[in-house]
């Protein structure tokens, strides 16, 4: 059974939205980080034992702020937590889920992550997440 690690919610603008989420939570944001190979700049809620995490593109061009241009603001995906990313991923490859990066790579929140294509999730963006 997987665990949802957190929800990703593409935001314009985290100085905005970071405030917003403290009020509609009733919780601080515990951590911001950069993540410069995602183009993103991430903020982190808890609530339970799962995460929200906000996405702030830092590049126009960037996946997030291609999302936002086409959908608005909102959910983006959905992470689970595995024990095992690379085995998963072997396993969902072969169950016929189409991957959208080959090889695990390095996420916010000291995780390796992959994404599964919506295509093949019912238009759901899925995120495979393992701790470092």
């Amino acid at each position: 059974m997987l665990k949802t690690e957190h929800i990703g919610i593409a935001v314009k603008n985290l100085a905005t939205s970071v405030p917003l989420f403290e009020k509609l939570l009733n919780s601080q944001c515990y951590k911001t980080e950069l993540v410069e190979g995602e183009k993103v700049n991430t903020a982190f809620f808890q609530q339970g034992e799962t995460k929200i995490e906000l996405l702030e593109s830092t590049d126009p061009g960037g996946v997030i702020a291609k999302f936002i241009d086409k959908k608005g603001e909102g959910l983006h995906h959905i992470a689970f937590e595995v024990a095992d990313i690379k085995a998963e991923m072997k396993r969902l490859q072969s169950e016929g889920f189409v991957l959208l990066n080959e090889e695990p790579k390095k996420g916010a929140d000291n995780k390796l992550v992959c994404f599964l294509h919506p295509k093949g999730t019912n238009g759901v963006l899925v995120e495979l997440c393992q701790s470092v």
